[in-house]
């Protein structure tokens, strides 16, 4: 299935010298999955709300500010005839809800995750959320400021936290939408001069005045199918996953990032691998990512990995001009997920070491036993796209 018939040609667009308080102001007016930024009439790249929200750009920057380079991840483009399931890896890789669709070198549309899953929603029956979920999600208290579950976003690069209560137990979540909604909705009310000292304030507001209460939940054994469904009809972009028996705990979290992500699940000889930020790749290569965490698997022979995915972070702090870089390695196995994060200069240094841990963690899975007639069966199923 390619996407030719799925694609659409309604987007928004604004050039690289659009004041950024403009495009702040399309985000909250109209909650666009992301806005297409041109150059003199070329394509120069997609912003996100979750990377406006996360951004320092005052609003009186011009959006090239957001689009630089340093600044950005890969600009996501496709081909109009593209396949299905490259377009879903090229979606994940460039963190984005959204990407352009171009027709013999001249942009045509758009394509969105949405999109997406509601062409592929009646193959999804061979998954359960078990099978793609996030687990051990990172998490929030009511009490914590809107501060502090920003840096988590940008640290963890989620768009969801789930919020606690005092005993420990669900009461809400809050999301990037949630956060920059109420940011600008209150920035509107404060003068210029006002706005240095009231952004500190709102960055002490309790998440629990802005989260989303009741949470919509889901459990282990439901299908992606229904999972998505719910996600599609309601516009959300995630739901948590509790146990079966009891909705105030939260196990792990799905959202549409981990359906597309899904997708992309192959039979090949080679581990499928997903790699965020692949821009921030320095001295290691593609090939040198697969290779190392195959070398760490194949130590393991009963181990099945379905799929593995690699993100890299990068921080302010450099050592003689080398960014301070954040790696975390996750392979989706055939009994669960395990996990390995790492810090160093560089991507290949923090590669390395997140590398070593994960091979310390995968110890704890060595007496796994596969399931080979169901993985293949839901292979064969996505395969069908």
């Amino acid at each position: 299935m390619n996407i030719a018939d799925i694609a659409t040609t309604e987007f928004i667009e604004v050039d690289v010298g659009t004041r950024m308080g403009k495009v702040r102001s399309m985000f909250e007016d109209g909650n666009p999955k992301g806005i297409i930024v041109m150059n003199d009439g070329d394509y120069e790249g997609v912003i996100s709300e979750r990377e406006i929200l996360q951004s320092h750009v005052e609003d009186d920057a011009k959006v090239a500010a957001l689009t630089k380079p340093s600044r950005s991840t890969p600009s996501p483009k496709v081909d109009r005839q593209e396949d299905v399931r490259e377009t879903a890896r090229v979606l994940v890789e460039s963190n984005a809800k959204v990407a352009p669709v171009f027709e013999n070198g001249e942009l045509w549309g758009v394509i969105t995750d949405d999109a997406i899953l509601e062409a592929v929603l009646e193959n999804l029956d061979a998954l359960t959320v078990e099978d793609i979920y996030t687990a051990d999600p990172v998490t929030v208290t009511e009490d914590d400021g809107i501060g502090k579950a920003i840096n988590l976003l940008r640290e963890h690069g989620i768009s969801r936290l789930p919020v606690m209560n005092e005993n420990g137990f669900l009461a809400g979540v809050v999301t990037t939408h949630d956060i920059a909604d109420f940011v600008i909705r209150e920035n509107h009310t404060t003068t210029t001069g006002d706005r240095v000292g009231d952004s500190d304030r709102l960055l002490d507001v309790p998440v629990y005045d802005i989260m989303t209460s009741p949470v919509e939940t889901t459990t282990l054994d439901t299908t992606a199918e229904a999972a998505v469904e719910r996600m599609l009809g309601n516009d959300y972009a995630g739901l948590m996953v509790t146990p079966a028996d009891d909705d105030r705990v939260v196990i792990g979290v799905i959202t549409k990032t981990d359906v597309l992500r899904a997708l992309t699940f192959t039979e090949e000889e080679h581990m499928d691998v997903q790699i965020t930020n692949i821009s921030m790749l320095d001295t290691i290569t593609r090939e040198g990512i697969v290779e190392n965490i195959e070398d760490v698997v194949d130590k393991y022979q009963d181990m099945q990995v379905m799929h593995a995915h690699v993100r890299f972070k990068e921080h302010q702090e450099r050592l003689r001009g080398t960014p301070l870089v954040q790696s975390q390695i996750r392979l989706r196995t055939n009994k669960g997920q395990v996990a390995g994060t790492g810090e160093g200069y560089g991507s290949e240094n923090a590669f390395r070491v997140a590398l070593d841990k994960l091979e310390r963690n995968v110890l704890e899975l060595k007496g796994v036993t596969s399931d080979e007639e169901y993985r293949g069966q839901l292979l064969r199923k996505l395969n069908e796209l």
